[in-house]
């Protein structure tokens, strides 16, 4: 008996995925947090000073970034004994009295001439009276400050945990709106917090599998026109659109190449669906599976060897590895009825996927020394899992009533977000790290 899961993923390499939702697909995500570790570490996010023609609360974006990875258990502002804005008026004592392990002080300067806002901060351990970070941040217009808080955070994040932050990146997304020929299908772009929402692509037929180039500059993703599929390539910045393949059958599952000289796809138009890979300079395209199966969702290890994909030439849908200059596929997963569209870990050691067992579809992470899967979540149907670019959370799409919504788990499944919105949210995307 065919299973749900095994239906959909059939249905999205033939472009019948239905989307049912009842409200805007733009508006911001709205984002709480559930679980945390044993013990959170303490920090305080004392309030920026700053000219009184600044009407924006830096500490508070720094504050809710840290907190809302569950790491961190941020102090109240009813219970700090102090708000000291520069190190020189920093008093150890006040803090340690608070049980406060950390620190964050600063404060916001106006350039007169330019009218941009630079940001000074310290982080002090308040246990030991030291130092450990102090940053003169580079000014910015007053529209960029969310960016400038988003940076100081990952430098405290970084700092603390030994993580590069990953809250000045971005997240994409499809949304949809409306029921039947009415629907309206949208790729959306937002920062990682869920903040500053922009569609990027609208279309009345699905749009599918968003993937960022590591420049952060174009996004790749599948689209529909009258019913046929094509991989387009969106170059953010200009709103460009390249249409890079579209061949009669499927055209789907784009996936860039580390360097972002090359793409991985999903095509059908010479047989049963299968993996290429395309150059994206002259074109070539290097067909590396060949099966009468179907072979669809590669992922690009991180050093660009290889590739992992979704075949069920066994059967059952199940993670294979390939050569990126092609040969014979190697099964890798075991555990489990099913397991799909695996992504690699940035450090490439771990992969995460979607495990079926037991009736329900949950994402679950495999070490791929050991081949050991551990599994993070509980939901019915979990899918479309990926990294965040620093490698400390997963994102993926979970099943919330009729519709879909967004979530992120730790790796070791204690901390999960929901990032939720009204209507039907799926299929998210992480960006890279800025560079």
């Amino acid at each position: 008996m065919t299973s749900q899961y095994s239906i959909r993923w059939t249905r999205r390499l033939v472009a019948t995925l239905m989307l049912l939702v009842s409200a805007g697909a733009s508006a911001q995500l709205e984002i709480t947090v559930t679980g945390g570790v044993e013990r959170a570490a303490p920090i305080a996010i004392v309030p920026f000073s700053s000219p009184e023609s600044i009407d924006f609360d830096v500490a508070r974006i720094i504050e809710a970034d840290l907190a809302r990875t569950g790491l961190f258990d941020t102090l109240s502002r009813n219970d700090m004994l102090e708000t000291p804005s520069d190190i020189a008026q920093f008093n150890s004592a006040n803090w340690r009295a608070v049980s406060m392990d950390n620190v964050v002080i600063g404060q916001l300067r106006l350039d007169p001439n330019t009218g941009n806002v630079g940001a000074r901060f310290w982080l002090v351990d308040a246990l030991r009276n030291q130092q450990l970070l102090g940053f003169d941040m580079p000014a910015v217009p007053p529209a960029q400050l969310r960016y400038l808080a988003h940076q100081i955070a990952d430098l405290v994040f970084e700092k603390l945990t030994g993580f590069p932050g990953a809250f000045n990146t971005r997240i994409a997304y499809v949304a949809a709106d409306g029921l039947g020929y009415q629907r309206r299908f949208e790729l959306v772009i937002a920062d990682a917090d869920g903040f500053n929402p922009r569609t990027v692509a609208t279309s009345r037929e699905p749009i599918m599998s968003p993937a960022w180039a590591p420049d952060r500059r174009h996004i790749a993703y599948v689209g529909y026109e009258r019913g046929r599929s094509a991989v387009y390539i969106h170059e953010l910045e200009s709103g460009k659109v390249r249409k890079l393949v579209s061949e009669r059958g499927i055209n789907g599952s784009p996936t860039w190449s580390p360097d972002g000289s090359r793409m991985a796809v999903t095509l059908s138009f010479e047989s049963n669906p299968d993996i290429y890979v395309i150059d994206l300079t002259s074109g070539q395209r290097t067909r590396l599976t060949e099966h009468f199966g179907i072979d669809t969702e590669p992922a690009w290890a991180p050093d660009g060897e290889s590739l992992v994909f979704t075949s069920d030439r066994g059967g059952q849908p199940q993670i294979y590895r390939i050569a990126a200059t092609g040969g014979n596929p190697e099964r890798i997963t075991f555990d489990g009825k099913q397991n799909l569209k695996a992504s690699y870990s940035p450090d490439g050691k771990t992969l995460v996927l979607v495990n079926y067992d037991q009736g329900s579809y949950r994402i679950a992470t495999m070490e791929l020394e050991t081949r050991r899967l551990t599994r993070l979540t509980d939901g019915r149907l979990d899918e479309s899992p990926g990294f965040a670019p620093n490698g400390a959370v997963i994102i993926y799409a979970t099943q919330s009533g009729n519709s879909a919504e967004l979530a992120t788990v730790s790796l070791d499944g204690r901390v999960k977000t929901r990032l939720r919105q009204a209507g039907d949210v799926r299929e998210p995307a992480w960006s890279p790290l800025a560079r």
